[in-house]
């Protein structure tokens, strides 16, 4: 006997079942591109409360997740079409994997059946296989009923041990997919302790205290694993109860005040070829450290590392490291606290050495800031944003570029942990405006987004997005006409130089055209109050700071990488 219509059970959708394992996992905002097949999923995520945030571009969007996923610790979600949306969204996640940055990728994909046999669906491609190696998982979900376990699986992977980026493969036939509402409800998951502490074994813990005790330089380097862990209260007391200089990598600036007495950011030179016992928290002996070696640092042998990461494989990486220290940041500081009481402090002759090179290479810093150039040069551009974040510690400054990164970097005073966000571990131009609108909408701060013209160029048509949600979002972009440089020529003068861009370029405009504020300024005082006005007023701005086409140097500070033909000219 056929059931009447009253008696038909209750069914629910793949659309639906993807929605409610995102929100029952504490997922609040998705960051996207619409499009076939998952238009719809954007649009009934919407409907049901999530967040959704439409970029114009796939790796914009991706970076956006990524950078949500490191100043909240929850996986941030990017959400893209199949095949060309999914391969724009993959630089970014294996940007996040490199980074540490927990995110997980949904793209929607083409049939199995179809893929498999390579019988030429709409975009066709093996999503899967091509992300397994970019990402830490990655994972496919044929049936409705296994959505749940699938993005609790993503979940867990993206955040546990070392973070990074997951990919979640959904064919397009999955969504249309209906079971019934009751066991689709209890088909989901919600993840629990996701990603649990990993207390350090007793012994490294000693080995790494005696290590430090007997140390007459040491020197504590934080990494951005550092700011991701939000110790924040037990790395300040570690500093100042031992009272050992400490050296911020670049996204771990704030962590302590640039302006700290023990911040030897002033001194880095100093501090890493004179450091008899070096610390690593949260930070990785790769290039952006000289891999740990070479003439950055001291003599080989005159060195030893203690490095606390959550990965074992980390240690010995490049050098040998003298006492691993393997667990959670927050635990591992934590246990060395416990062994360090007043009776010993790092030795006054170090300290004060590091404090005498600091005073003076601020001093000739000081010097650089000081003048008021005309047109303006990097420096003398900088002076004033200086200033903006002294008065503004709380707004986030995303940056990047070649010399605006590099100079922006060492000039720029940070003052709370997880307001510098830019470039990371690969150096990878374009994240800037999708990290702005993540840092937007994630802390609800103001952000000051310190642009390179060819930075900007990755990334630019986002400042549709940044109008279209009216984000507090303040970007300027260092124009000096074109990549490191605007002077470079074509000797056949057939075209422009391969570094230079359109002369005068009016990128404020752009601004303007969305029904944003844009402003072009050519002297620090009229940088100084034009970005004033946008961060007081919350309105999306783009101020467009005129530099000195001269001004820069070729690749920034990593001019060494850079290869030079072997051939001399004639």
């Amino acid at each position: 006997m056929r059931a009447t219509a009253s008696e038909e059970p209750e069914l629910t959708d793949g659309f639906h079942l993807v929605i409610d394992a995102l929100k029952l996992n504490g997922i609040e905002t998705i960051y996207g591109l619409p499009g076939i097949p998952i238009t719809d999923l954007g649009r009934m995520a919407q409907a049901e409360g999530l967040r959704v945030v439409s970029f114009r571009h796939e790796q914009n969007a991706g970076n956006a997740a990524a950078i949500a996923g490191f100043l909240t610790g929850k996986p941030g979600i990017c959400l893209t079409v199949s095949a060309p949306g999914f391969l724009n969204g993959l630089t970014a996640l294996a940007n996040a994997t490199t980074n540490c940055f927990p995110m997980i990728l949904i793209s929607g994909s083409s049939e199995r059946e179809i893929v498999d046999l390579q019988q030429g669906d709409y975009e066709e491609m093996d999503q899967l296989a091509i992300a397994k190696p970019l990402c830490k998982a990655a994972f496919r979900v044929l049936h409705a009923e296994d959505i749940g376990i699938g993005v609790a699986r993503a979940i867990r992977a993206a955040v546990s041990g070392r973070p990074g980026g997951v990919y979640l493969d959904l064919p397009a036939k999955l969504f249309a997919q209906t079971i019934d509402v009751v066991k689709g409800k209890t088909s989901l998951v919600k993840v629990i302790d996701p990603a649990p502490v990993q207390i350090p074994g007793k012994d490294a813990v000693k080995r790494a205290l005696d290590l430090l005790k007997g140390a007459k330089r040491p020197l504590i380097i934080f990494g951005k694993g550092a700011a991701y862990a939000q110790a924040d209260d037990a790395v300040r007391d570690l500093v100042e109860k031992s009272g050992i200089p400490f050296l911020p990598m670049s996204m771990a600036k704030g962590l302590l005040p640039d302006t700290h007495p023990l911040c030897a950011g002033a001194a880095r030179s100093k501090v890493l070829k004179e450091a008899d016992v070096v610390m690593l928290v949260g930070a990785r002996l790769n290039w952006l450290l000289s891999h740990g070696k070479g003439k950055t640092w001291g003599a080989p042998g005159t060195q030893k590392f203690i490095q606390i990461d959550i990965e074992p494989r980390e240690m010995d990486s490049n050098i040998e490291i003298a006492a691993p220290l393997v667990g959670d940041i927050g635990s591992c500081v934590t246990a060395l606290l416990e062994g360090i009481d007043g009776s010993w402090k790092a030795p006054s002759e170090w300290v004060d050495g590091i404090k005498a090179k600091k005073d003076d290479n601020i001093a000739k810093m000081a010097k650089k800031l000081s003048q008021p150039k005309v047109p303006m040069d990097f420096h003398s551009a900088l002076a004033p944003l200086k200033q903006v974040i002294k008065e503004r510690p709380d707004a986030i400054l995303v940056n990047e570029g070649a010399n605006t990164l590099d100079l922006a970097r060492g000039v720029i005073d940070m003052y709370q942990p997880r307001k510098r966000l830019d470039v990371g571990t690969w150096g990878v131009m374009g994240v800037g405006l999708g990290f702005a609108v993540a840092a937007a909408i994630e802390t609800g701060k103001p952000v000051l987004a310190v642009e390179g013209d060819s930075a900007f160029g990755f990334c630019g048509m986002e400042v549709e997005t940044i109008c279209r949600y009216n984000l507090p979002v303040c970007i300027v972009i260092f124009n000096n006409d074109g990549i490191y440089r605007g002077t470079d020529a074509d000797p056949t003068g057939r075209d422009p130089g391969t570094t230079v861009f359109v002369k005068g370029s009016r990128y404020d405009k752009m601004m303007e055209a969305f029904g944003g504020v844009g402003v072009s300024v050519t002297t620090p005082n009229e940088l100084k109050r034009a970005v004033d006005e946008a961060l007081s007023s919350g309105k999306p701005t783009l101020i467009n700071a005129v530099i000195d086409p001269a001004a820069g140097t070729e690749s920034g500070r990593i001019g060494n990488l850079n290869p030079q033909s072997a051939l001399k000219k004639k």
